[in-house]
């Protein structure tokens, strides 16, 4: 079956870029602000959260939306990192089609 041996080099081409891909993702930030930049949430696009920097002037504010802020912060710099790392990872996979997988 000579399409096999053609399906390996592309699945063995497909793994090393995906093995790039991740040591590139862990290496790359993204960073979300709330509350007019009052909290600004850093992570990788590994989902690893990097950092958390929080004016203290906003920590004089009630303590409930500092909390609520903070979590919203975190959420969306999550959701962000996923999408950029799917989207990264889709652009690797992209180009590969084998039977019985999507």
């Amino acid at each position: 079956m000579p399409g096999v041996g053609k399906l390996l080099k592309q699945a063995q081409k497909m793994q090393r870029k995906m093995e790039e891909l991740t040591q590139e993702l862990a290496k790359k930030d993204i960073e979300v602000s709330a509350a007019g930049g009052a909290v600004k949430v850093r992570m990788s696009l590994q989902q690893e959260l990097k950092g958390i920097v929080i004016d203290p002037e906003f920590l004089k504010e009630d303590a409930g939306m500092v909390q609520d802020t903070l979590t919203e912060a975190v959420r969306e710099a999550l959701t962000k990192s996923k999408a950029d790392s799917q989207k990264a990872m889709s652009e690797i996979t992209s180009g590969l089609s084998l039977p019985g997988m999507m």
